[in-house]
């Protein structure tokens, strides 16, 4: 049998993954865009490749058969030939993605897109996230998991050698390079960086500078008093205690910040940042609350929505140990998934793993502890295509890379110190933890763990569960006192360091600069534990950042799960589904009675709308017209809000506060002028007028899928189709308009049994084939597949010992 195949990605997939809006200034105007790309006929269209029946393998035999789903299995009796055949495979439907993503976090992008993407590039650049990967190659250099991954790259060499590549190589008129597992590390230190790093110590420090200290504690809240904790005391008589940290809690000692953030400086660091906050929902429930006796593993990890999907479904069998479940493209690694022992989830622990530092300099020198230090300086080409290729110095301090950049005639920089700039364990942690038997050896695995800070929900076949706290976390020191990492420290005299810490190197993690694997938050064997994103204990004896989600899932996950198994009923996978896509807005509950109090405030037209929320049960459906009106009219009254009021300040939205504290605002706040209700009533007329002009009725007519392909404006039949779904910013079934965000992947594993899961999209790259979304729509319907065995006859693709 042959494998047809092609290659995709989309607006959403650069705008999303360029930190929103980037895309769109490296692809426009599109007259330009269009000049630069290939003819449009010959070797551009020879995107319908085959894959060949039989490949050599210099790791030993190996066979790949996909199901009805093209996801694809892959049995060898080594790891090696199993990844090297992975590789290939994975190639085959995402190479011109991964090659993306590698472009994107090694600064090479402009190379293929031109002048749009050139200043992108430059912050990449300087970042280094290249030398962070090959740092991290060094890690696990002679270890098994090393063995395995440098054979998965291998095997993406070796399809990019015996295939054309497809048509967005076409189109772009350029060849993709070999691939390197350096370049698999690369791939992974990109998406770590996006799920705990960040420039917030920045903005941190202007909003200090703007707003008085109540304005700035009532906008930004260290805790919000919603937030029910990951770790409680109380869920259930057998929840075992949370284990928490020794230090004693401080506060921020908040230093004067020695310089102001400027606006385009500001901008350009947020094109290394996600537009939204990567976030999930994940819960264990024991064995005890399941009717079938075994626990249950539920994760939905939230990203951007692109086509193709950010992961790809895969299952390796070697001898008689199978593992399956989603990897990013480009890597080998199994982020969520289960083997025939153990199942695993997790969230973003939204932990930050980096810290900013402000220097004295001169411009080729900085000041260190006393002494004037040279920069570690490299001259670095970023390549331009259709223009003139640029010249960028890279510079390192003590601390890590130094970010510099003219604004306005003045060099604005900051230094950043990442945990994953040194030599990190990511590639041994998530291999022995696809691998494990057991909770032992999963949380052997566990330690292991770096970078990125993640919330890991696990259960196996022996009925054991576990939740746990991974990633160094820093602990920050300034005059000898713990201190959060929400301020920008004074590199020059050595603040806010970690003892250890090596960027570029080999650190010492047991030096006491992080918090220890046995003193992160953990539970073994609870009742139930479920993260989404917000604070793992309600008081913490470590500081921490203000970068916690406002716990608006995590408040709704508990509330069920205490309604239900906490109140002694047995539940099974359904109730799991059930859980994931649930749809009932928390903040509804409390916003909707005030704004039915607004409707003797507007027209009657108006008022005729909002009776539609009279009665209405809370749950962002796709076929209530109460739910449209309510979205509009929050989604008008936070303009109306913090619009007017960021824009005297001259801040923009990204200073915007979290999406709960508008909400909790008395009726006679200062921010509404003193009357919540004129605030509401203006935000209604807006809402309307914006509902009739779009003639749109129900929910689904608004909140629709929009995941488009990168070439999808110029090329037609690649987009993939739009259709209503369920879900909000605020539900546990996410999905964020209109950034397009939400639940990237659905697992409910039902240990030892049946696995349900489910892509917003599909497997296979290619717009020709048929699984190119083909559980696109499963997924907007809030439906599932279940996981089953390869099947039967003959492999799809051989591969036989031999040489390439």
């Amino acid at each position: 049998m042959t494998q047809r195949v092609s290659d995709r990605t989309r607006r959403g997939f650069l705008s999303a993954l360029l930190g929103g809006g980037t895309a769109a200034a490296a692809l426009s105007p599109a007259a330009e865009f269009l000049d630069r790309i290939a003819p449009l006929s010959g070797r551009t269209w020879r995107g319908q490749r085959t894959v060949p029946e039989t490949v050599e393998s210099p790791h030993g035999p190996a066979s790949v058969t996909y199901d009805e789903y093209h996801v694809p299995h892959v049995e060898a009796e080594s790891e090696p030939a199993a990844y090297y055949a992975l590789g290939y495979v994975q190639a085959a439907d995402r190479l011109f993605e991964m090659d993306v993503f590698r472009r994107l976090a090694g600064g090479n992008l402009a190379a293929i897109v031109g002048d749009g993407a050139v200043e992108q590039d430059v912050l990449y650049t300087k970042l280094d996230f290249r030398g962070a990967a090959e740092a991290s190659v060094q890690a696990v250099e002679g270890t098994e998991e090393a063995t395995a991954a440098a054979a998965f790259a291998e095997g993406i060499t070796a399809y990019i050698a015996d295939n054309d590549p497809g048509l967005p190589f076409g189109l772009l008129g350029y060849e993709p390079e070999p691939w390197t597992m350096a370049d698999s590390m690369l791939v992974g230190m990109y998406f770590y960086w996006l799920v705990a790093g960040s420039f917030g110590p920045l903005r941190e420090g202007l909003k200090r500078e703007t707003f008085d200290a109540d304005t700035y504690q009532t906008l930004y809240p260290r805790r919000a008093s919603h937030d029910a904790p990951i770790l409680r005391e109380t869920a259930g008589e057998s929840r075992s205690e949370p284990r928490g940290l020794d230090p004693e809690q401080t506060e921020s000692l908040d230093p004067e910040q020695t310089e102001s953030l400027d606006p385009q400086f500001d901008d350009w660091l947020a094109m290394a940042e996600s537009e939204e906050t990567p976030g999930s929902n994940a819960w264990t429930i024991s064995g005890e609350h399941t009717e079938s006796g075994r626990p249950l593993v539920c994760s939905d990890p939230h990203l951007m929505l692109q086509a193709p999907p950010v992961w790809y479904e895969q299952r390796i069998t070697v001898g008689d140990r199978t593992v399956n479940g989603v990897a990013i493209p480009g890597t080998p690694l199994f982020v969520v998934g289960e083997n025939d022992h153990v199942s695993w989830g997790m969230t973003a622990a939204q932990v930050s793993q980096n810290d900013l530092y402000h220097y004295e300099t001169d411009g080729d020198r900085y000041r260190y502890r006393g002494e004037w230090l040279e920069f570690d300086t490299e001259t670095r080409t970023v390549a331009v295509a259709g223009g003139e290729d640029r010249q960028v110095s890279v510079k390192k301090t003590v601390h890590g890379p130094f970010l510099d950049r003219e604004v306005n005639g003045e060099t604005r920089h900051v230094g950043v110190g990442w945990v994953g700039h040194a030599q990190t364990r990511e590639l041994v942690a998530f291999q022995r933890m696809a691998w494990s038997t057991g909770l032992e050896d999963f949380r052997e695995a566990l330690s292991q763990f770096d970078a990125p800070t993640l919330n890991i929900h696990y259960a196996d076949t022996d009925g054991r569960t576990l939740f746990q706290s991974v990633g160094k976390i820093p602990l920050r020191r300034v005059d000898g006192e713990l201190v959060p990492g929400d301020q920008v420290f004074d590199g020059s005299a050595g603040e806010g360091e970690w003892d250890g810490f090596e960027p570029f190197g080999d650190p010492d993690w047991d030096a006491g600069g992080f918090v220890s694997f046995e003193e992160m938050p953990s539970a073994v064997d609870a009742d139930y534990v479920a993260s989404a994103n917000q604070r793992p204990l309600d008081d913490p004896p470590y500081p921490v950042d203000r970068g916690y989600g406002p716990g608006l899932r995590g408040e709704r996950i508990y509330e069920r799960l205490d309604e239900t198994v906490g109140a002694g009923e047995t539940v099974d996978a359904a109730f799991c589904e059930s859980l994931q896509l649930d749809t009932l807005d928390v903040r509804a509950r409390e916003l909707v009675p005030a704004i039915l109090d607004v409707r003797d405030r507007v027209s009657s037209d108006v008022a005729d709308w909002l009776d539609e929320l009279d009665g209405w049960d809370y749950h962002m459906d796709r076929d209530s017209t109460a739910a449209l009106v309510y979205d509009r009219v929050y989604s008008s009254f936070r303009e109306e809000t913090w619009g007017p009021f960021f824009e005297e300040v001259g801040l923009s939205r990204r200073y915007w506060p979290s999406e709960r504290v508008i909400v909790e605002l008395p009726p006679d706040s200062r921010f509404f002028d003193g009357d919540r209700g004129a605030v509401l009533a203006r935000a209604a007329e807006t809402a309307v007028e914006e509902l009739e002009a779009e003639g749109w009725d129900r929910y689904g007519d608004y909140n629709t899928t929009d995941v488009d392909h990168m070439f999808g404006r110029y090329v037609g039949g690649m987009n993939y189709p739009e259709y209503p779904t369920s879900g909000g910013y605020g539900t546990v079934r996410s999905f964020i308009r209109p950034s397009d965000w939400g639940a990237s992947y659905r697992l409910v594993s039902q240990v030892g049994g049946e696995t349900r899961t489910v892509l917003p999209g599909g497997n296979d790259g290619s717009p020709l084939s048929e699984h190119y979304d083909d559980q696109l729509i499963l997924w907007a319907d809030g439906e599932y597949r279940t996981l089953g065995e390869p099947p039967n006859g003959d492999p799809d693709v051989a591969f036989e010992e031999g040489t390439q």
